[in-house]
């Protein structure tokens, strides 16, 4: 798998913007095979950085309801990435 298939988007929440001053962690969505090497290699090739440790979580869809029809969201992968030293992930915001 090629790195631009491997990471989809980086995550902006409140929670991720405190880890990422406070304990140096980034958070990404991901394709859903990748492992935690791939996301590691594809993290370090990308933005030229070290990463210390990856942390996945797979986030389960939610049950949504159109009118009369109940349908269900996707399920997607969450990697949280550690960076070690100084080293930073400029994202743009």
């Amino acid at each position: 798998m090629d790195e631009y298939q491997i990471i989809k988007k980086p995550i902006h929440s409140e929670k991720s913007v405190y880890d990422r001053e406070n304990s140096n962690s980034y958070y990404f969505e991901v394709n859903r095979c990748a492992n935690k090497i791939q996301i590691k290699n594809a993290i370090e090739k990308l933005f030229d950085v070290k990463v210390g440790s990856v942390r996945t979580i797979i986030r389960k869809g939610k049950k949504r309801r159109t009118k009369n029809i109940i349908g269900m969201t996707k399920s997607w992968k969450k990697a949280i990435i550690t960076l070690k030293g100084e080293d930073r992930i400029d994202l743009g915001y």
